[in-house]
């Protein structure tokens, strides 16, 4: 599986075609393959980090990010409730279920 993490995570494909073929061939070993592996990793991962620093940093900007989506959720839901009741005949203050 070593080589499926690469072809998803290395952007230099030419390099890993050479990795492949040199270890089918028997040039070029595990460590080195990893540590390279490991690199394009990290390389991937660093906007990640990046973003989720910032975050933790900013906790404020998280909590309004929540609050806006929660809030267009809400105007959401309403909406469909009221297509449903509507749908159903169900007045939403007095019940046609008595």
């Amino acid at each position: 599986p070593l080589f499926q993490y690469h072809d998803a995570f290395n952007p230099d494909k030419e390099k890993v075609d050479d990795f492949k073929k040199r270890y089918r061939e028997g040039k070029v070993g595990d460590v080195e393959v990893k540590k390279d592996l490991v690199e394009s990793l990290n390389n991937f991962l660093l906007p990640i980090r990046e973003k989720r620093k910032y975050y933790e940093n900013n906790p404020k900007e998280v909590e309004e990010a929540l609050m806006n989506g929660t809030n267009r959720a809400r105007d959401v839901a309403k909406k469909t409730m009221e297509m449903v009741r509507s749908a159903m005949k169900i007045n939403s203050y007095t019940s046609s279920w008595k």
